[in-house]
């Protein structure tokens, strides 16, 4: 201890006494002498310093030093009080701070700062500052008496620890994340307090910290962390840490607890060896030296504000003895040195304090070498506390082992993953370097060329194979291959130029297959693939034939008009397979993107042609047939309109020289034969309509729906559920009732549904049971319902028993075919004149209301008279209402003129079933004859229904959907039919099966609907008629096609394959 001090001998004696008396340690005093003559506070702080530092190396309670030695410490003359009572609180610091090893070498001794600043300030201010000191100790101090048992104890702060535990015998880093701590630390050490601290790993982790989460603390071993300590004094006398001081992002190494209940009881003392604090961030690092095990007696005090940190009692744990002889001791030693060594073969993550404890410490203790290799061990927090509460050494020594080989299978399946990702690594790059050598090697030898001259060359050879190009397109294909040479691979531009000419190079120019000139042949395919549909297949053959003639292909347009389900889209295939010509197809279903049909120009990216071009690139012929799918509902926005765009592609004289905005250049599509396909043509524009050829699909009748069921549905149905014909029987009575009362709609593929649910649940019938035990299933009458369920259809009959007075039966046209449609008509006249003003004021009162519900009225001025109309029904069907009033008046005056019951009485007309719309002017003549009948209280005869739209002087005019119409009413037994006089031919278009059990009259005047509808019911009868005579076409029932009646039913399996052709003819004209 070099003490520079200029004092009288006398002074130095007793200081040297005091040493004596104090019973410490020898310490050689170098005195040197100083000319220079101090003050009295300068000598008081000198002999205040030795007796600190005599007081904290003997281990000698304070106040047995401050009874033998506090008149020792007088000085003659100029001693300073302060300075004397400065002593006792060093004492103090001395007795909570001093270590209870005597190994290691001697802390250093911080100057106490109470009485470093006696110098140059009075008493009263060196007792300000000896008195912190003395305040900081109360927060140990002042615990509860301590008994016999707790004399040996210590009472130390306590640093919680969150990863890991300190073991003893080498240094630990600790980072400290809360600042608070770090300054009572640092505030701590200052003033000689915070020398030494109790390290108690936590029961728990605290709360949103997991164990994998950052990485451990790390040790630095071997050496003492000199670069750490003194950067950290500097960071102490500075105000902040270097940059090597403190880590960049801290860990969360140590931190708060609500009590000492909170930490294990084991844990190590921890001797301060440096402070640092973070430059840019809150906290900072804390390296320790842990010297020995201690064991948590007592807690003192929970945390305050101003001390982050609770005081405890602890008490020593002395080391244990490892005996002399013990084989497993001896053998567990050198396993875990052999263990280490394998580490060191493996990129462990402290490989470096490995080689460096193997070099520089001494590896025979193996318990303080088993505190080494747990410490730097990276494994769970709870395994490693169990190695630091393990008082036995083979146990202590088992629990490092263990962990050990758990850090070297880790250790090589690290090794054994980073390998494999090199492997991987090293092939890739070595097939790269290898491949861009043999580049190297062909571009030397002339083997191969660069990039952009073989793919120049290619594009220049397939070009010259191709025939029949124009002269527009051979320009624009040269013209972009010379702006292509002159572009680099890397640009841009080189892509478009390369993507357009592979478009270009790879349509089919001239190239087209050849029809197929056998009719028969061409015909055997359409009949194969679709029943019925002979307006079609017609249609087919005559453009084959013209073909045959004229010795060359046309494209034509035809569009195919129906009900869904009707074999639109499956024509088209059948129509490519009778041509042997290619087929594609795509639907403009919601289509609103111009660009889908003539293509994006090459300024934008990801440009593409539309989809004419992409049929040529697919089919790679000039003449496919495309088939564009519901074309009447196409859409229409800001980004053009779809339809006008077709107007070009599916005019025939304009599509030979159609134009892609993406390959702008003409591209002949006169070969192609187009057929559309649409549900209705109303949304169709006209400008496309007139460019099409309309063939309509009005849908199947019973005995086409049986007939395609038996060829078509059943057999595909059987194939694509895996059902062999002996497995399952479908009698015709079944499908007779299938047909009629659940499917009815105009195509077929609700029934084709239906078949597939017996389908499925004969399947699972099937494999229910052994393949031995399998029976056959049989779907008759008497169990259909179990299959597929109840019949959503019985009839459209709403009166079987006659229909009333003012009730009609018209015929209607929908999206899904025909339909009966009932008018009902009811009325009465007022009592008295009282009563009619007040119907009168009822109709001006709900008329506004009732005009936007739907509901129509017409009422004459004067008179107490009004017709509501309900049902749903449209603007036009609302006008046919009124003018069928209007007419009825005026009939009805002519008839009978005292029958003033239209003028007088309030009617309602009524549409069933009101959900649905209904609109159209083909009600007109119903509706007149509903309200006669109304009037004149006379029913119309019973099975008959009349079609046609009206005039306000009695003339019937033509209508739409009569082969629709005329199907519904054959489905429905209806025998008589009155239609328009202009309908006839298009009746005379029906098939004579279609119509068969039909008598069709055809008028032009309602006389003549009057006529017929009241004939033999004793309503008045008209003397002449102002029509032209009535044309009446009767069809026999023997005109119906014979029903066939094979179904899925083996051959001696039903009863209704044994009945003779005529009882099953027989049975169908009963049905129909």
């Amino acid at each position: 201890l070099d003490i520079a001090c200029a004092s009288s001998t006398r002074s130095l004696f007793r200081a040297r006494s005091l040493f004596r008396a104090s019973q410490g340690p020898r310490v050689a005093m170098k005195l040197a002498s100083v000319k220079l003559r101090l003050s009295t506070p300068v000598r008081s702080r000198a002999c205040a310093s030795i007796v600190g530092v005599s007081a904290r190396y003997s281990g000698v309670g304070a106040a047995r030093v401050d009874q033998r030695h506090r008149q020792s410490l007088a000085l003659p003359e100029r001693r300073s009080a302060a300075a004397v009572r400065a002593v006792p609180a060093l004492l103090v610091r001395s007795r909570h701070c001093s270590s209870a090893a005597g190994d290691g070498p001697p802390p250093d001794v911080p100057p106490p700062e109470a009485a470093g600043e006696l110098g140059d300030k009075a008493d009263g201010s060196a007792s300000t500052a000896s008195a912190d000191g003395d305040a900081a100790s109360a927060a140990v101090g002042s615990a509860s008496p301590v008994g016999e048992k707790e004399q040996a104890s210590q009472a130390l702060f306590a640093l919680p620890l969150f990863r890991k535990p300190a073991f003893p015998g080498f240094f630990h880093i600790i980072q400290i994340g809360d600042q608070e701590i770090l300054d009572f630390l640092q505030s701590m050490r200052r003033s000689g307090q915070g020398e030494y601290l109790a390290g108690f790993m936590t029961r728990e982790l605290p709360k949103g910290l997991s164990e994998g989460d950052g990485e451990s603390a790390e040790p630095l071993v071997a050496i003492p962390p000199t670069a750490a300590a003194s950067a950290g004094n500097r960071g102490q006398n500075s105000g902040g840490a270097s940059e090597g001081g403190a880590a960049k992002t801290l860990r969360r190494d140590t931190g708060r607890v609500e009590s000492g209940d909170d930490l294990a009881e084991i844990g190590t003392m921890l001797q301060i060896v440096s402070l640092a604090s973070h430059p840019s961030s809150a906290g900072g690092q804390v390296v320790v030296m842990p010297t020995q095990r201690i064991r948590l007696i007592k807690s003192i005090s929970k945390p305050s504000p101003g001390h982050p940190l609770c005081a405890v009692f602890v008490e020593g744990i002395p080391d244990i003895e490892v005996p002399a002889n013990s084989d497993d001791i001896r053998a567990l030693h050198h396993e875990i040195i052999a263990t280490m060594k394998d580490l060191l073969k493996t990129p462990f993550m402290y490989k470096d304090q490995f080689e460096q404890v193997i070099k520089y410490y001494n590896l025979d203790d193996p318990l303080k070498l088993a505190d080494l290799v747990a410490g730097m061990s990276t494994a769970p927090r709870d395994e490693l506390q169990a190695v630091l509460v393990a008082d036995v050494p083979v146990d202590r020594l088992r629990k490092v082992l263990m962990i050990m080989k758990k850090d070297l299978e880790h250790s090589r399946l690290q090794s054994q993953f980073k390998s494999q990702i090199e492997d991987k690594f090293a092939k890739e790059h070595r097939k790269y370097m290898l491949m861009q050598h043999l580049k190297h090697i062909k571009r030397e030898l002339h083997l191969e060329k660069d990039d952009k001259q073989s793919v120049i060359a290619q594009f220049k050879e397939a070009i010259a194979l191709l025939e029949g190009v124009p002269e527009e397109a051979t320009k624009a294909m040269e013209n972009e291959l010379s702006r292509l040479s002159s572009l680099e691979p890397q640009s841009p531009e080189f892509n478009v130029s390369r993507t357009y000419l592979d478009w270009m190079t790879v349509l089919p120019w001239g190239k087209h297959t050849t029809d197929n000139a056998n009719i028969d042949k061409a015909e055997a395919v359409l009949n194969e693939d679709h029943y019925s549909l002979e307006d079609v297949k017609e249609r087919i053959l005559e453009h084959m034939a013209v073909s045959f003639l004229k010795g060359s292909t046309q494209g034509k347009i035809m569009c195919l008009v129906g009900p869904p389900g009707t074999g639109k889209t499956s024509i088209g295939k059948s129509i490519a397979r009778a041509l042997d010509r290619q087929f594609f197809r795509f639907s403009v279903g919601g289509l609103h993107d111009v660009a889908e049909i003539r293509g994006h120009r090459r300024t934008y990216v990801g440009a593409m042609p539309g989809k004419i071009i992409q049929a040529l690139k697919i089919t790679q012929v000039c003449n496919p047939v495309i088939l564009i799918d519901e074309i009447d509902k196409l859409g229409r926005d800001f980004r053009g309109d779809p339809s006008s765009a077709l107007l070009e592609v599916l005019d025939p004289a304009q599509n030979s020289a159609f134009r892609d905005l993406y390959l702008d250049a003409p591209v002949d599509l006169s070969k192609a034969l187009f057929v559309c396909t649409a549900n209705v043509t109303d949304t169709i524009p006209g400008p496309l309509l007139d460019r099409m050829e309309v063939i309509r699909l009005s849908g199947y009748v019973f005995e086409e729906k049986v007939a395609i069921a038996n060829q078509f549905l059943i057999p595909q149905t059987m194939d694509t559920h895996g059902i062999k014909p002996e497995h399952l029987n479908l009698s015709s009575d079944a499908l007779i009732l299938l047909i009629r009362d659940y499917a009815r709609e105009a195509g077929v593929r609700e029934l084709r549904k239906l078949l597939e649910k017996i389908a499925r649940k004969t399947a699972l019938s099937l494999v229910r049971e052994d393949e031995e035990n399998r029976r056959l299933t049989v779907v008759s009458l008497d169990n259909l319902k179990k299959f597929v369920g109840q019949p959503p259809f019985t009839s459209d009959h709403m009166f079987h028993n006659g229909m009333p007075s003012g009730v009609v039966m018209g015929l209607a046209w929908t999206a899904m075919g025909g339909k009966t449609l009932f008018i009902e008509a009811r009325g009465h006249l007022p009592r008295n004149d009282k009563q009619a003003k007040e119907i009168a004021a009822g109709a001006d009162a709900g008329e506004a209301g009732k005009e936007g519900a739907g509901q129509q009225e017409s009422k004459p001025s004067g008179s107490g008279a009004r017709l509501r109309v309900t049902g749903r029904l449209g603007k036009v069907m609302g006008e046919s209402s009124e003018i069928a009033l209007t007419y009825a008046r005026l009939f009805l005056k002519e008839l009978s003129p005292p029958n003033n019951f239209l003028n007088e009485a309030s009617m309602h007309m009524n549409l069933p079933e009101g959900a649905t719309p209904k609109d159209g002017p083909s009600a007109g003549v119903s509706m007149t004859t509903s309200l006669l009948s109304l009037a004149l209280d006379m029913p119309v005869i019973p099975d008959m229904a009349m079609t046609g739209e009206m005039t306000l002087t009695g003339k019937v005019l033509r209508v739409g959907g009569i082969k629709e119409k005329a199907i519904a009413a054959r489905r429905e037994n209806v025998g008589m039919l009155v239609m328009p006089m202009s309908n006839q031919a298009d009746y005379l278009e029906i098939k004579p099966h279609l119509r068969a059990g039909l008598t069709a009259h055809f008028v032009d005047h309602f006389d003549d609907v009057y006529r017929l509808a009241f004939a033999g019911t004793g309503a008045p009868i008209l003397a002449t008629s102002r029509g032209s005579e009535v044309v009446t076409i009767v069809t026999p029932k023997d005109a119906a096609a014979p029903m066939p009646i094979s179904c899925l039913t083996p051959s001696t399996s039903s009863e209704s394959t044994t009945q003779p052709a005529a009882m099953a003819d027989q049975r169908w004209q009963e049905v129909a």
